[in-house]
């Protein structure tokens, strides 16, 4: 069974066995209840993996059960891959983080910016830069204010520009969306949204690769993440995980694809997203443990992983609702600024994203620690009456650390 890393007697690496053991009824009830149709969950410490457990199954009607090479979609979890790319140009020179986007991308430049009402538009006061983009500030956002003209704007390049189930022309997306006002003026407030459709269209502009080749022949193949790829191939797809979505009456159903993703096809954008397995991601999120090294093979420099993880959102920068307490961002990562405000256990600067499909992962420099949780439920934004995926992934969060003994 390819699991990624090593493994480990759990107290080799200073966590407890008997305790670890809590985690799998707390899982199996999730999906007891009918709230999820599986979940798999994977914990590393030291560079060794101590738990990886499944639970549920991978297609409810055919009850085909989960097995610990399911590919699944990741959706945003994609960000921070496409970030660490970015980071790799940085370090060969390409550009600063103070570099506006518009060098690189022109259709950014002179960009105009709504006014706090959106019923008039002025210029922006600064150009957007590499580190906009990167720590969402940049003034972009995913067309999600219904009350506001952006929305429309937005809506447009969703279903009117590029076919999603076929190669997204990126080129043409960036102009579209250059032509669409900011929703604030760059640098002021953290807000969720395109900009990292715009790393994508980056580093296409920068490496002269399509994303898809870029990040294969740079990040995947480097770092042996076999079944991580904007496609799945159609000898793989019997370990393509089935989509559902929660039902009101608290149960789940079969989603009719997101964004038209629909088994082995192919996808070349951020927020639509890659397909991987655990394991995979188990060795990405590892590299960024080690301070960007993983089994001799060098992606970023130490001091570059240091960048990334640290909090650039200035104090008086207003953060979206989306935004979970007692965390910052760094460049394309939540990181945590305050324990003592987040909702569960964990450590100062820890850093960490999820993805749509109910998938998340942490990484814990101070405990050498990284946890990965992975299901197929389309409900991070659903009703928390319904299910609640905070409550879900900090119970798994809490049921880790709960189990470190030194």
């Amino acid at each position: 069974m390819y699991e990624g890393l090593p493994r480990a007697v759990p107290e080799d690496v200073g966590m407890s066995t008997s305790r670890l053991e809590r985690i799998a009824p707390v899982m199996q009830r999730w999906v007891d209840d009918g709230k999820i149709p599986c979940v798999l969950t994977m914990i590393a410490r030291e560079g060794r993996l101590v738990h990886f457990e499944k639970y549920g199954m991978q297609d409810v009607a055919t009850a085909k059960p989960i097995e610990y090479d399911t590919i699944f979609r990741i959706y945003s979890m994609t960000k921070p891959i496409t970030s660490i790319a970015v980071m790799m140009l940085y370090e060969e020179g390409h550009f600063q983080l103070s570099t506006p986007v518009s060098e690189l991308i022109p259709a950014f430049k002179d960009m105009q910016v709504y006014t706090e009402n959106g019923e008039a538009t002025v210029a922006a006061e600064r150009e957007i830069t590499i580190k906009h983009i990167l720590t969402h500030t940049a003034g972009f956002t995913y067309g999600l204010e219904s009350d506001h003209p952006i929305a429309q704007r937005y809506e447009n390049i969703f279903f009117n520009v590029y076919d999603l189930a076929k190669k997204v022309d990126l080129a043409k997306e960036m102009e579209v969306l250059g032509k669409i006002p900011l929703f604030f003026q760059p640098g002021t407030r953290w807000h969720y949204g395109m900009s990292s459709e715009v790393i994508c269209a980056l580093i296409e502009a920068v490496s002269g690769m399509p994303l898809a080749e870029f990040l294969k022949t740079r990040i995947f193949n480097p770092l042996g993440m076999r079944d991580t790829d904007f496609s799945v191939p159609e000898e793989n797809a019997d370990r393509y995980a089935t989509l559902y979505e929660p039902t009101e009456d608290g149960g789940i159903q079969r989603v009719q694809e997101v964004y038209g993703a629909n088994g082995p096809l192919s996808f070349f954008h951020n927020g639509i997203g890659l397909q991987s397995t655990a394991a995979d991601y188990l060795r990405f999120c590892q590299m960024l443990l080690n301070d960007g090294e993983l089994d001799s093979v060098r992606l970023l420099g130490r001091k570059t992983v240091e960048c990334i993880r640290t909090d650039h959102l200035s104090d008086d920068c207003k953060i979206h609702s989306f935004f979970n307490p007692g965390c910052g961002f760094g460049l394309g990562f939540q990181v945590v600024t305050d324990v003592a405000d987040t909702p569960t256990l964990g450590s100062l600067g820890t850093y960490d994203w999820s993805g749509a499909a109910c998938t998340k992962f942490w990484i814990d420099p101070v405990e050498n620690l990284i946890g990965i949780l992975m299901t197929q439920l389309w409900g991070l934004g659903v009703d928390p009456s319904v299910f609640s995926f905070r409550e879900f992934s900090d119970q798994f969060k809490v049921l880790t650390y709960q189990a470190i003994t030194n």
